[in-house]
């Protein structure tokens, strides 16, 4: 199972918004097929493990890291496959969440006579798929928010200059994150003050070589494009202009209140080719963020990575929708008058957010820091 944990990590960069899946084929205690789930619509890795194998595939052990599927989508059901192979035993790391699966795999398994085991690495395969499970499970994304600080916590100086407080090595990081993402969210602030496009910038393989993994070695790796996520502007007050970089290269949602979206501005923005939808509008008059999370959620989004200032950051953490805080401290002080990391005004210790760091490691001279919230901390399925 730790192997077929491996393959399926391989497809984190393509096979959105499906989830990462990878199989493996076991004959007399050896792994005879491997198969990794590399891209929506195409092949399942448990069907890319059984193609593998050379010989009769009949008594073997098929470990996989999903539940199979038991419904026709875009491919037919990998239950039926593995019964129509033979396989004596079906090892699977945890149940499928989705409502037209959720159990009906298994089920069919053993009413044909193939034993079953449930519940091997769990964990590491839920770790593995946060954002699926959340969506078959809540119906929203799960919210990843990506934040560059100084030691001393500041985003940006008093006049917006923000370029740049993390060095190369911890940008070249941050394209894995956005890679592996649905989605990329970010505010109009943020576009006016520094004007991004929010692209994935590198290919597959090569995201997966700084991973330490030969890309050659899959050529379904090797062959695949890059995956631009969506790219999602909170803009209440359609400030974003038509001339801005984020339009270039992909699709581009600006989020607007409703008695914005039939405007001048509006109307400028779509022809430069961006969409605009209105939104609920919150108590506040800005727009309401869980509704934002509700239509990607709905439109297959499985991981959404936040890359914003302290206003839309402080305002996902202070209606607590941030289910992880993607963090990264550069070694440099910018002083009591640049921009704190969060807008999110708190009076008391008791107060305080907390957090759990799960995972601590040196980006170049970066220290990057993952931490769940507390009330999110055992959350991750």
């Amino acid at each position: 199972m730790a192997r077929a944990l491996q393959l399926a990590r391989l497809g984190r960069y393509t096979t959105d918004p499906n989830p990462r899946v990878g199989s493996v084929v076991v004959q007399g205690g050896v792994i005879v097929g491997e198969g990794t789930h590399w891209i929506a619509g195409q092949a399942h890795a448990e069907i890319q493990a059984l193609q593998a194998v050379t010989g009769d595939p009949r008594g073997a052990t098929v470990y996989i890291t999903l539940e199979p599927c038991s419904h026709h989508g875009r491919t037919p059901p990998c239950a039926d496959a593995l019964i129509a192979a033979g396989v004596a035993r079906v090892v699977v790391a945890m149940q499928d969440p989705n409502p037209r699966v959720a159990g009906r795999g298994l089920e069919r398994l053993r009413a044909a006579g193939i034993a079953v085991t449930v519940g091997v690495l769990e964990a590491e395969a839920q770790a593995l798929n946060p954002g699926f499970l959340r969506r078959m499970q809540r119906g929203r994304p799960w919210v990843r928010v990506k934040l560059a600080a100084s030691l001393d916590g500041r985003t940006a100086m008093a006049s917006g200059e923000s370029q740049w407080i993390t060095g190369p090595s911890a940008r070249r990081d941050v394209q894995h994150w956005r890679a592996q993402a649905g989605a990329i969210l970010t505010g109009s602030g943020t576009v006016l003050a520094d004007d991004p496009q929010l692209t994935v910038r590198r290919s597959p393989a090569e995201l997966i070589a700084d991973e330490g993994v030969d890309p050659s070695v899959y050529p379904e790796l090797v062959a695949a494009a890059v995956r631009q996520p969506l790219r999602v502007v909170i803009d209440s007050q359609l400030r974003v202009p038509p001339a801005a970089r984020v339009f270039d290269g992909g699709d581009v949602i600006l989020m607007t209140c409703r008695e914005r979206a039939a405007s001048e501005a509006a109307r400028a923005l779509r022809a430069r080719g961006g969409q605009v939808l209105d939104v609920p509008t919150a108590a506040n008059g800005q727009v309401d963020l869980s509704a934002v999370l509700d239509w990607l959620g709905a439109r297959g989004v499985n991981e959404l990575h936040v890359e914003a200032g302290p206003g839309l950051a402080g305002a996902l953490a202070r209606h607590g929708l941030v289910d992880e805080w993607l963090l990264y401290l550069a070694p440099c002080l910018m002083g009591s008058g640049a921009r704190p990391l969060l807008d999110w005004p708190l009076e008391t210790m008791a107060e305080r957010a907390q957090l759990e760091i799960f995972a601590c490691d040196w980006v170049g001279d970066a220290l990057r820091l993952r931490a769940f919230p507390r009330a999110n901390a055992d959350s991750v399925s």
